[in-house]
């Protein structure tokens, strides 16, 4: 398995290089090994997928910083993936971003993503991106983050939805601190083409942009506008949902295992994707 800083290092090579990726969708143990398998190099997973597997909630900045670094170790611990991870807003103050920073590091992250949103949504609320923390807090979480990491080669990103809450300008004006406070990219959600041009007209840092849709969707584009991570979106974490949900379903109308087998994955999938033969060579190896 490849160790940590490696991966680190290979997720710096995609930021430096000149082409635009696409992630793999990842959530858990099974889904990383099976990315891996397929071989990406990079994984991905978002904080409403993680809310969403652990704790089957929206999200809503309801999990916690400890049980996202445990979901966190257990796909590192799985794969050779270089995993982006999104830490919301840290889950609190800078002192929070310091310390979530050092638990996602430890459990084998390659990038933090750290938010400039206020969360958790406060009263009278009604959407999670409804307001953005000051840019002197905002600032001074990036420059938290920074100074927790141990691993140089550990991936520190600001996040800002200041398109959604204040427009192009405010986006420019807040990634421009970003990175004169040594940010080492940025995430730009709910971009335009317009305004993403206009950012990376004005920072050298390379660019994350997710769900891109048709206005997004050109990697020629993309990559021609600094962004070298894009990503698609939680496909692997949905699909999942609906197979298991359908699955469940036919059990409880009565259909029998004859009925879902055609749906199901074959013994000789499950085995390689959860390497049974490194399995039975170890237990020759070792036990027999």
């Amino acid at each position: 398995m490849m160790n940590l800083t490696k991966r680190r290092e290979r997720l710096r090579a995609v930021l430096a290089g000149k082409e635009c990726v696409n992630p793999a969708p990842v959530f858990d143990s099974i889904s990383a090994r099976i990315a891996d398998g397929l071989g990406f190099e990079i994984g991905y997973m978002a904080g409403a997928v993680a809310s969403a597997a652990v704790l089957g909630a929206p999200d809503l900045l309801v999990i916690t910083m400890g049980e996202l670094a445990q979901q966190v170790r257990a796909i590192c611990r799985a794969s050779s993936l270089s995993l982006i991870i999104d830490a919301d807003n840290g889950y609190g103050n800078a002192l929070n971003v310091m310390r979530t920073v050092e638990e996602l590091e430890s459990a084998g992250v390659s990038l933090v993503s750290i938010e400039d949103t206020a969360l958790p949504i406060g009263m009278g609320s009604h959407k999670r991106v409804e307001r953005l923390i000051t840019l002197e807090e905002g600032v001074g979480k990036m420059k938290a983050a920074l100074a927790a990491r141990q691993d140089p080669s550990l991936i520190i990103l600001g996040h800002t939805h200041a398109v959604t809450v204040g427009g192009t300008p405010e986006a420019i004006r807040r990634v421009k601190a970003y990175e004169k406070a040594g940010v080492d990219a940025i995430w730009l959600a709910d971009a335009t083409r317009e305004g993403l041009a206009a950012v990376h007209a004005e920072t050298r840092l390379p660019l994350l942009v997710g769900q891109p849709g048709t206005a997004l969707g050109d990697k020629n584009f993309l990559a021609a506008n600094g962004v070298r991570i894009a990503s698609l979106g939680h496909l692997a974490f949905l699909a999942s949902v609906k197979a298991m949900y359908e699955t469940l379903k036919a059990v409880r109308d009565g259909k029998s295992p004859s009925d879902l087998r055609p749906t199901l994955a074959s013994p000789e999938l499950l085995a390689q994707v959860i390497h049974q033969p490194q399995y039975d060579e170890w237990i020759k190896n070792f036990m027999s």
